[in-house]
């Protein structure tokens, strides 16, 4: 998987010349799971959408397994360029950056977990995440730790913001707020704290987003602040 994702995989010698690429198959892929979930995707459904057949496409990748993680790389592509921020900026802009990359291709909260080989482009943006923090004072275990706080922060938030292609249970985020405040209305003297919270809440997308940037961020602060005193 390691040479599909990285393009050094030799290209067979023998046989008819290559009718598509890796990166068609994949970006076919990437529609897909886009329009209707990743479930949707299939060999035979990319085949049916290239002018290649469902066989044809093995000479290209193995399997769905590695597809998918040719799809995800893809899909991530390379961060934006954000050069000359502070270390606090620089990892705000990140985490919402790597947020819009989530909510534009919604199944990658479900493709890029667990231990996998990573491809080029994910490794450039945990680069770019530790590279706003190598000249902190912290150890490269704590700048690793702290891109993993602030990554599975906001992958936390994403997953909770998005409803998944393909499920046959969701709603959008209006259609939450709609119901939930429904029940509270009628549920109020069972639920106190909850319909009195809500009800002064911010009607804002991002704002659990923001909340939990801060107080990452604050408590960094605070650590970068003390090595370096």
């Amino acid at each position: 998987m390691t040479e599909l994702l990285w393009g050094t995989q030799p290209t067979p010698s023998r046989g008819p010349k290559p009718a598509v690429t890796l990166a068609e198959i994949a970006e076919v892929g990437i529609r897909i799971a886009d329009a209707e979930g990743l479930d949707a995707v299939s060999m035979q459904r990319i085949a049916g959408e290239l002018p290649v057949t469902k066989m044809a496409l093995y000479r290209y990748v193995p399997g769905k397994t590695e597809l998918v993680a040719v799809m995800s790389d893809l899909a991530m592509g390379p961060p934006p360029e954000r050069p000359g921020l502070p270390w606090r900026e620089a990892l705000r802009t990140f985490a919402f950056d790597l947020y819009d990359g989530f909510m534009k291709h919604p199944w990658l909260l479900q493709s890029t977990i667990g231990r996998r080989p990573l491809g080029p482009n994910e490794l450039t943006w945990m680069e770019r995440g530790v590279a706003a923090l190598s000249d902190s004072g912290l150890t490269g275990a704590e700048q690793l730790d702290s891109i993993f706080v602030l990554t599975s922060h906001v992958r936390n938030l994403g997953q909770q913001s998005t409803t998944f292609p393909g499920r046959s249970i969701g709603l959008t985020e209006e259609g939450f707020s709609e119901s939930l405040g429904e029940i509270l209305r009628t549920e109020a003297e069972r639920f106190p704290s909850l319909t009195a919270a809500l009800q002064t809440s911010a009607d804002s997308r991002n704002q659990g987003l923001d909340f939990g940037l801060d107080r990452i961020l604050d408590g960094l602060e605070l650590l970068i602040t003390a090595r370096k005193g």
